[in-house]
């Protein structure tokens, strides 16, 4: 861990001072270095993600697809959010906007004498162990990614946000940015705030989201893959979150048309194994969302990243519609 920490803040230094650093003292914003620097480290992380999805997780696809790609259009569209999101865009407009919000609220609590808890001091030995402290803090924020999950598919008006990622009829390595942007941030507020109270380390807490992230692009992949019998009950597979997004089973109760499911577990299906909301199946089968069958009434769920995001306001704020 430490050898790696050590490579990767070489080639953040040296990304910053050659490229990111000249360039907020063109734009005037040389008051804004710290902020630059962090966001660097954002845009390093990402480029290494993709460079890992193109290569690894894309050759998974080309060997076992579920599904031919007949809606390239659709793909493009997963592929611009996932370079918002991989590639620092939606994190560099949270630096300016609510961070600051949240850096405020740390600063008061910690003036009114309000401890952060060190959750790897709570467990003798591991303070100095930075492999097992980066692994108890991975199961805590799954666990709260599985229970903001099950949020999004029990409550009505969240569900209005999140049916942006489900209403992909073409599942990709490049699915999992799909989201609305107003539900990014509620998601990414949470673990902030999460982050904040445990006290996990900046450097820490970018390692957790870059794993999480990558887990999931290959848990959207269009790949035939699972971990067998015993790993898929430990690890999320492509398999067993397809079935998440499975038309009438994944995010219904029983096909019935309300909000329920099944695999709502991001990282570890102990959660749903645990919840009894686990299933195994071992079917790939069509993804998307029952109102979007032509049967069902066609609903428009937008084709374009804005259109997108403009519908899902409007359902939001409209009458509430089951999934």
């Amino acid at each position: 861990m430490d050898q790696l920490s050590a490579w990767f803040g070489d080639a953040q230094q040296w990304l910053f001072e050659s490229l990111v650093q000249p360039l907020l003292f063109a734009a005037g914003l040389g008051n804004r270095l710290e902020e630059g620097y962090r966001g660097t480290g954002w845009l390093l992380v990402g480029l290494l993600q993709i460079g890992l999805m193109v290569t690894l997780i894309r050759a998974l696809e080309r060997w076992r697809p579920v599904e031919p790609v007949h809606d390239r259009a659709a793909v493009r569209t997963d592929i611009a959010y996932t370079l918002v999101h991989r590639l620092g865009v939606f994190r560099l407009a949270l630096f300016f906007t609510v961070d600051p919000l949240w850096d405020a609220l740390a600063g008061a609590l910690r003036q009114a004498g309000l401890p952060t808890p060190q959750l790897d001091a709570l467990w003798p030995g591991v303070t100095d162990q930075a492999l097992v402290a980066f692994l108890l803090y991975l199961v805590l924020f799954d666990l709260v990614d599985w229970l903001l999950h099950r949020g999004q598919h029990a409550l009505g008006w969240w569900w209005q946000l999140h049916a942006v990622h489900h209403s992909q009829r073409q599942m990709t390595m490049w699915s999992d940015n799909r989201n609305h942007l107003l539900d990014d941030l509620i998601r990414d507020s949470v673990f902030v705030l999460v982050a904040m109270g445990v006290g996990v380390p900046p450097g820490q807490f970018v390692a957790l989201v870059a794993l999480t992230q990558l887990v999931e692009s290959l848990s959207h992949a269009n790949c035939r893959v699972s971990f067998g019998p015993w790993l898929d009950r430990l690890l999320v597979s492509p398999q067993y979150h397809r079935l998440h997004h499975r038309i009438g089973l994944g995010h219904e109760s029983a096909g019935a048309g309300s909000l329920g499911g099944h695999n709502f577990a991001v990282l570890f299906p102990l959660w749903d194994l645990l919840a009894g909301s686990a299933r195994f199946d071992g079917r790939y089968e069509a993804t998307g969302i029952r109102d979007q069958l032509p049967e069902a009434g066609g609903r428009d769920y937008g084709r374009g990243f804005w259109a997108q995001q403009v519908l899902g306001l409007r359902r939001l704020i409209g009458p509430r519609a089951a999934p």
